[in-house]
Formats: structure tokens, C-alpha cells, sequence
């Protein structure tokens, strides 16, 4: 009966549920070989950009491994000596004015967006602070839990 686990699935469930709060963050005034030090340590693939509490962009592990081939796979605290980090700004490299949700957005229509977007991960907003973040990761391990 696999079709009665479906049965489990809210359509009206929000997804404060299920995002992330606990977040790691970019000031956007930080520099690269900080984000690259924060990708490493937290083995984490985005990282929200804020100016105080406000949102003003998200920077992911590809946009960083796009401009500087870094090395964030190498667990050492060492930062990587890169020249791109010299060349480009966290400012330039990070996704200004990302998509976002609100914290009452359905997981539905969350899941929706992820699917057919070219990104992972969307900033929850609540007016213009952020208050978490829903990546994939965190839409699957909600599937996860309601169908197994």
C-alpha cells in the first residue's frame, strides 16, 4: 500500500517546519577565503550574505568554486592561497536579490520553485531579515520521513 505514506503528505505544511535555522552567514563586507573557510569547516553548499540583519545575497559552494577552483574539500583550517580571492569581491561573486520565501510558504510550493529553478537552496525571509534557509537537502529528508 505505498500509496497510503503519500496519504502522510500536508500540502498545507509551511516550511518553518522543516528549514534550517541555525545558520552560518557572509557579512557582506567579508572576503572569500572567509567563505571558503566557512564552506569547509560547516560542509555546507550556501551561505546567506547579510548587511546587518538584512538579506542582500547568497553566495553557494559553485559560485565560489566557479571564480577560485577552491579546495573545500581539504578538511585543514588552512585557507587556500588563491589570487582570485584578490581579484574578485564577495559582492561580485555572490547572487544579489536572491528568489526567497517567507517562512509561511508551503513545502509544496517551495519544492516547486527548487525543481524548477536552477538553484538549491532559498533564503526565508521575514520582511527583509532572514530567518532561515530551505535547501533540497531539507526537502528531502522531510519526504524522507514521511514516506519511510
Amino acid at each position: 500500500m505505498e500509496t497510503d505514506k503519500f496519504t502522510l503528505l500536508s500540502a498545507d505544511e509551511k516550511v518553518v517546519e522543516i528549514m534550517t535555522k541555525d545558520l552560518i552567514y557572509l557579512h557582506v563586507d567579508d572576503d572569500l577565503y572567509k567563505a571558503e573557510t566557512l564552506f569547509r569547516r560547516h560542509k555546507i553548499r550556501h551561505i546567506p550574505v547579510i548587511k546587518g540583519k538584512t538579506l542582500v545575497g547568497i553566495l553557494s559552494l559553485t559560485d565560489l568554486l566557479r571564480v577560485g577552483f577552491a579546495d573545500v574539500v581539504n578538511e585543514e583550517d588552512d585557507q587556500t592561497d588563491n589570487m582570485a580571492y584578490e581579484m574578485f569581491s564577495l559582492k561580485q561573486v555572490m547572487t544579489r536579490v536572491p528568489q526567497c520565501i517567507t517562512p509561511e510558504t508551503t513545502i509544496k510550493v517551495a519544492a516547486d520553485i527548487l525543481a524548477h529553478r536552477e538553484f538549491h537552496a532559498l533564503p526565508v525571509v521575514d520582511g527583509r531579515t532572514i530567518v532561515g534557509m530551505l535547501t533540497t537537502t531539507d526537502i528531502i529528508r522531510y519526504f524522507l520521513e514521511r514516506v519511510y
